[in-house]
């Protein structure tokens, strides 16, 4: 969407993600595809709660399960590993296109990955330098796994009100 409509958005707070091109998938990624395809449990609330680096108590992984009551609500969180662009993906072309726009970004784009970030660990390093955008800005590691919003949600609006009063 940023890359879309680009007019609308005025910076960028980004938090443990990618925007793959092709390629071989991280590590842990190809595991991640097989369960969400195969695998007959597929606990949403559970599947955060493994992505992030403190447990979550019962009700909010509770929380996370509400909006998904049985597995026909579960389609498109099944479904999303597999449209991630890497290997031979036909959304590989949308993604050089997002990344022509990207690397003429030149408002604030702001890194934020967690310290135990596993499917993209590292991942701000192919941002930092192509995006002009994150030249000068306060890039940081936070505390926390892939879910940063439930491991140090402070740093991370923290970092989103630092970037939005520039």
């Amino acid at each position: 969407m940023l890359t879309e409509m680009s007019d609308r958005f005025e910076a960028v707070v980004l938090s443990n993600g990618g925007l793959p091109e092709g390629g071989s998938p991280p590590k842990l990624f190809a595991p991640w595809r097989a369960f969400a395809k195969w695998s007959p449990f597929f606990p949403i609330g559970g599947i955060v709660n493994a992505g992030t680096k403190r447990a979550l108590s019962a009700a909010e992984i509770a929380a996370y399960d509400a909006p998904f009551p049985n597995s026909t609500y579960k389609a498109g969180a099944r479904a999303f590993p597999s449209l991630v662009p890497f290997e031979q993906n036909s959304a590989i072309p949308d993604q050089k296109r997002a990344w022509q726009v990207l690397e003429r970004w030149e408002k604030p784009f702001l890194c934020c990955f967690g310290d135990a970030e596993l499917t993209f660990h590292d991942g701000e390093h192919c941002f930092i330098g192509r995006v002009p955008g994150t030249a000068g800005q306060p890039h940081r590691t936070l505390k926390g796994g892939h879910f940063i919003q439930e491991d140090d949600p402070q740093g991370f609006v923290r970092a989103i009100l630092q970037v939005a009063k520039k």
